[in-house]
């Protein structure tokens, strides 16, 4: 079972636990000797029995789209993992927006399963070196206790505008912590990602793909470094929600680590110019 260790001087916490030794990880090439990667289609006995799909087929069999199980390496309590396609090396920025949509519904439909338990955490780690332990597309979700104070940020003033279209915003803050960092916003204030309409989650999913593609063209461009593409998201999980996308095209070093200070090297007024530049192609 997860331990909370609060420190007392600044409220922060600590999450133990270590039953997350155990998952299950590939190798930096994405292969591993005999390694059968569970969140494949055909495969759903490996996994623990599952909580929702969408698509047809019997439960823990073949034929689902989306698929949720609960996470065998738990960090809290509530801890789902929603696999996003039954296909390996498929990525988010190329799927079909009709697929992207249905992965939105079951995000919004888990985030309402556990709203009043607690603060709803929906996130990604596209890619090993944003944190996935497994290659295979997915996402996770956490409920942590409302009492846990999160060091999660509230929603940036609308700041280094990319574009826009009829429900959303993009921008690059100017608090970004990372080189071109940009957030998703709702146009209406004082919302909750679960309180999305249909024809909201459809506008989001297109100008999330659409910025996903632009990053990955962004990244090899500038070719920062040897590190391989990959990016991080999170959902906001209180009013005002917002989708905070973080590109990890470099490593957080020693000063960041010590003084808790993020260093950007692209200036967000900068990175919303070139994002911009790349949307009006």
């Amino acid at each position: 079972m997860p331990k909370y260790i609060p420190d007392i001087s600044t409220r922060r916490w600590v999450i133990v636990a270590s039953n997350r030794l155990s998952r299950p990880r590939e190798t930096a090439d994405g292969r591993k000797k005999k390694f059968t990667c569970p969140f494949c289609e055909g495969n759903e006995k490996m996994t623990p029995p599952e909580i929702t799909r969408i698509g047809s087929g019997k439960p823990n069999q073949p034929g689902w789209l989306v698929r949720v199980i609960p996470n065998k390496y738990p960090i809290t309590e509530f801890h789902e993992v929603i696999i996003h396609t039954p296909r390996c090396q498929e990525e988010l920025e190329e799927m079909k927006n009709d697929h992207l949509e249905k992965i939105f519904h079951v995000y919004k439909s888990r985030y309402n399963f556990f709203r009043d338990r607690g603060q709803v955490i929906i996130f990604t780690n596209s890619r090993r070196h944003a944190g996935a332990s497994l290659s295979h597309s997915h996402s996770q979700l956490v409920v942590i206790p409302f009492q846990i104070n999160l060091d999660t940020l509230a929603r940036e003033p609308i700041s280094n505008l990319v574009m826009e279209n009829k429900y959303f915003v993009v921008y690059c803050p100017d608090f970004s912590q990372w080189p071109f960092e940009y957030w998703i916003a709702p146009k209406t204030e004082g919302s909750y990602f679960g309180d999305m309409k249909d024809d909201e989650i459809d506008e989001l999913v297109s100008v999330l793909k659409r910025m996903l593609i632009i990053l990955k063209k962004i990244f090899v461009s500038f070719e920062f470094s040897e590190i391989p593409f990959a990016y991080n998201f999170y959902i906001y999980p209180g009013k005002n929600w917002y989708i905070r996308i973080i590109p990890r095209f470099v490593h957080r070093a020693g000063f960041e680590l010590a003084t808790g200070v993020s260093v950007n090297i692209i200036d967000p007024t900068e990175a919303a110019k070139e994002f911009k530049r790349l949307v009006n192609l």
